[in-house]
């Protein structure tokens, strides 16, 4: 006779968890719950349970049986006899006028039990709100004394005037006005190539390249809007707004247009210069090319 069949008449007429019990506790593969615990994803309390007979401590027959199923399957047992053993001691077998035996079908109480869950994480909620309201008393106090008194001031400011005077209509004329598109400028070179024309009707500030020149422009926060070399006859339109600056390569090589006229050159040829304001209101004190 080989060890699972000595295994098998052992557990003639065992409860489930003695059956269980006395394979892993008996012959050459002796082992610990702590292990079998971590192996199959089960509470050590749930598989001690099973041993003791103690099922209720697993909250659903559906889980009892479950896991009775896996313990049995780990220890080499075999999983049918444990699970009819199993449930005729939880009574879900019951015997028939004819002698049979009929199974009473296990069905988990899902909405039970989710229930519960919400219903639990309600009474954490509340309990949470109520400790940082007790905590932070002060504030909510000075808030609600607060707002008392801006409800009084209003009853007096307003609440004591018996008259009410006719406050005649006031007619509102919206500016219908479209906004005028900012006139191509008259550029001194052949154009070459156009960058960021999205910004073309609007535009207040428009650049074009006499010489190769490195041009980067950056917004408000140092940040990178445009970066190129532009080559003789490139355009670059600016987006609006006072905020932009510029560093030029070659400052004396690039022609500078506001709101369509030509400035004078804001540097020297060949100069590198930086944080130019790009805003047309500055650039317009350099005065306009002659």
């Amino acid at each position: 006779m080989n060890e699972q069949q000595e295994m098998n008449a052992a557990v003639m007429g065992m409860t489930a968890g003695e059956m269980l019990k006395n394979a892993r506790t008996t012959g050459r593969r002796k082992r610990e719950i702590s292990t079998i615990s971590k192996l199959l994803c089960i509470r050590e309390e749930f598989l001690t349970a099973l041993e003791e007979g103690n099922y209720r401590v697993i909250p659903e027959d559906v889980y009892i049986l479950g896991f009775a199923r896996s313990y049995a399957v780990e220890l080499g047992l075999n999983p049918d006899e444990v699970i009819l053993q199993l449930k005729k001691e939880l009574g879900l077998i019951k015997e028939t006028k004819e002698n049979k035996e009929e199974e009473i079908e296990v069905k988990p109480i899902v909405q039970k039990q989710t229930v519960k869950i919400d219903m639990e994480s309600v009474k954490k909620w509340f309990k949470s709100a109520w400790e940082y309201v007790k905590k932070h008393w002060v504030w909510f106090a000075s808030g609600l004394g607060a707002l008392i008194l801006v409800i009084v001031l209003a009853l007096v400011l307003f609440g004591g005037n018996k008259e009410t005077e006719t406050v005649a209509p006031v007619e509102v004329v919206e500016n219908v006005a479209e906004k005028e598109e900012v006139k191509e400028p008259d550029f001194r070179f052949p154009v070459h190539e156009k960058f960021e024309t999205k910004n073309s009707k609007e535009a207040r500030v428009v650049l074009q390249a006499e010489k190769e020149s490195w041009v980067k422009i950056e917004d408000a926060r140092g940040s990178s809007v445009f970066s190129r070399v532009l080559v003789p006859g490139d355009v670059y339109y600016m987006p609006n707004g006072d905020k932009f600056k510029a560093t030029f390569g070659n400052v004396g090589a690039i022609d500078v247009w506001v709101d369509g006229q030509l400035i004078k050159k804001l540097g020297p040829a060949n100069t590198k210069k930086t944080g130019i304001s790009m805003a047309p209101d500055a650039l317009k004190t350099v005065g306009f090319a002659e």
